[in-house]
């Protein structure tokens, strides 16, 4: 059921800051652009700021510092924590610890964003109101020795105004005096910023109501193509939530994920190192898993409902649901016993889930 808010428990610091951004980002900003244009220089910068930080938030906040999914060198910190906080999404020390409560305990009560209190709760209601008192921050211990983290989590206020609002308006200045400047700030400041925090908010709700959980039903986190275009790789949300240390979430190769991309090129280089990475058996074991899953669900609802269906498609079914289970628990040995797994194998495998999940689709779906 979802949760009714008391209005009593406004963060208004919060809310009045996220009311400005959306007033300036939706009135503000298309004014300019109906009476001034927009340039080349002005636009390049929005289209910086909008990689600088997106990316941040992604590859630096959470694939870096939440998930501890890669090594980085201090230029990589430097840049993500300085472009982290110019998408006003608070300081990296704070967002982690939130982050890291809301994989320990997602769906439940103590997960800051949690989606059985409603789409609007989880997108963004639990920014404007505080509900309880603020939990301590006990699971960024990691992250306090760091020095770099714990300068911005001093200055992330600072950082955000001068770098991610003033710094834009000067060079619009500089570029073309006060209606330049004017520009700077509402495109490549306000806008911009309404547009990285309202992508990173849909992960915490989209992603969690709508789309394809091929990898774990075990929660509501979802894969979204859409949401994963929108926040450079994100919104494979299904399988970050059971592989949460890989430094990929669009795993497999035709997957646009450009974090990941970024990050391998970064290694390439030197500037990251340790890319944790989760066998490509496990999340094989997984696929399965959850197609075995979903076919008992499905069948058991078809004998439950006395649905007629045609024995052949019932019996091919079943068949292979028994090869499954026979490919699940060879992989597994297989795992176990660190063997060496052919080509021929995995792909047999990969076949029987594809079959499976076709024949799944002709049945009849189970009801909403």
């Amino acid at each position: 059921m979802p949760l009714r808010i008391p209005f009593s428990r406004v963060d208004w610091l919060n809310t009045i800051v996220l009311f400005i951004i959306a007033l300036l980002a939706l009135i503000g900003a298309p004014l300019y652009l109906w009476n001034c244009g927009i340039d080349w220089f002005i636009g390049g910068m929005f289209a910086f700021y909008v990689f600088a930080t997106g990316l941040s938030i992604t590859l630096g906040y959470h694939r870096l510092f939440a998930h501890l999914s890669f090594r980085a060198k201090w230029p990589v910190k430097l840049f993500t924590l300085v472009f982290g906080a110019c998408a006003f999404e608070n300081s990296a020390l704070n967002w982690v610890s939130d982050h890291r409560r809301h994989h320990k305990h997602t769906d439940q009560e103590d997960d800051p964003y949690d989606i059985t209190r409603g789409f609007f709760w989880a997108h963004i209601g639990w920014i404007l109101f505080k509900l309880n008192p603020l939990p301590p921050m006990d699971n960024v211990a990691d992250l306090r020795k760091d020095r770099l983290v714990m300068w911005q989590y001093r200055w992330d206020k600072v950082i955000a105004v001068m770098v991610g609002l003033v710094l834009p308006a000067a060079l619009g200045y500089w570029w073309n005096g006060w209606e330049g400047a004017l520009g700077g700030f509402l495109l490549a400041g306000v806008l911009r910023v309404f547009l990285v925090q309202q992508c990173t908010f849909f992960i915490n709700s989209l992603c969690h109501t709508i789309g394809r959980q091929p990898y774990s039903s075990k929660c509501s986190a979802r894969d979204s193509v859409l949401m994963a275009f929108l926040t450079f790789g994100e919104g494979y949300h299904n399988f970050h939530h059971e592989f949460q240390h890989d430094y990929r979430n669009g795993v497999k190769p035709w997957n646009f994920d450009p974090t990941k991309w970024a990050i391998w090129l970064l290694s390439k280089i030197g500037l990251v190192s340790h890319c944790r990475r989760v066998s490509p058996y496990q999340i094989l074991l997984a696929e399965i898993g959850e197609a075995r899953r979903k076919a008992d669900e499905q069948l058991a609802y078809l004998d439950a409902s006395s649905v007629t269906v045609c024995e052949r498609a019932r019996g091919a079914v079943h068949e292979l649901q028994d090869r499954l289970a026979t490919a699940y628990h060879e992989l597994e040995r297989a795992i176990a016993d660190r063997a060496e797994t052919s080509r021929h194998l995995v792909d047999r495998w990969r076949r029987e889930v594809r079959e499976l999940l076709e024949s799944l689709s002709k049945l009849e779906p189970l009801p909403a």
